[in-house]
């Protein structure tokens, strides 16, 4: 058997973009179940970040009566749904190759980057990891020790904290760029575009005063509850186009 006939989708380069636009709808579908549950467990638990553990000690406290909660709200499930949806960006890219590369390019590298940061800054395994230790330390030298260690984690990896400003800001820089790309290259609709580009802006801002405000959260939240419906729609809009240029 000749080499070609063994490797199906060899010579026929098309044919493997199809399979990125479906897996990028798949991973996009994915996503958006990750994000309705954040949103969701966010309604549930009050949404207040105002309301949230403070200290090491209190995470601490947090982690030993529901690990799970402690988990979320130290924003691993936006670190999760984020490593989900590279695949997702990579196909709107991927969409774009011949209309508009270089800006698709910069967008995609911009979200990885962004991504790259909000996984490495996120503190949520860390954590529970020092609150196992916590617990299990014989001394009072010992705790003062790991909560030294949670509150230098706290400071680089909380919602809300600055250290962890980048690793939200950027991503959402992304989804603007790449909305304009979509806006410019006529394969995804103008309601879609614009549907990114309005919600990217309104998070962003969210984003700002959340990690820079003071006492801003409820006006922040002003800006995510729209921002946030307004990009799952984008999503669902783009996630249907994925699906069809992939048959």
């Amino acid at each position: 058997m000749k080499r070609d006939e063994q490797l199906p989708g060899k010579g026929d380069p098309e044919k493997q973009w199809k399979s990125i636009y479906r897996l990028g709808a798949v991973t996009a579908i994915i996503g958006l179940v990750g994000i309705t549950v954040d949103v969701v467990i966010g309604i549930l638990t009050g949404g207040d970040l105002s309301a949230l553990p403070q200290t090491a000690v209190e995470r601490f406290a947090e982690f030993s009566g529901n690990p799970m909660l402690g988990l979320y709200h130290l924003d691993l499930l936006n670190a999760m749904v984020q490593l989900i949806l590279i695949p997702a960006f990579f196909a709107l890219y991927a969409a774009h190759r011949h209309t508009e590369q270089a800006f698709g390019l910069l967008a995609l590298i911009v979200f990885l980057v962004g991504s790259v940061l909000l996984v490495a800054n996120n503190s949520a395994l860390p954590m529970l990891e020092l609150n196992n230790r916590f617990l299990g330390a014989v001394d009072d030298s010992q705790k003062a020790l790991y909560a030294a260690a949670g509150e230098a984690m706290l400071a680089t990896g909380a919602h809300g904290s600055p250290g962890i400003f980048f690793g939200f800001f950027i991503p959402n820089l992304a989804n603007l760029m790449i909305s304009m790309v979509m806006f410019r290259g006529g394969i995804f609709t103008k309601t879609n575009s614009w549907l990114g580009i309005i919600g990217s802006c309104l998070m962003m801002i969210y984003v700002v005063m959340v990690n820079f405000g003071t006492a801003a959260e409820t006006m922040a939240t002003a800006f995510a509850m729209p921002g946030g419906i307004l990009l799952m729609v984008w999503m669902i809009m783009y996630t249907n186009k994925l699906l069809k240029l992939s048959r």
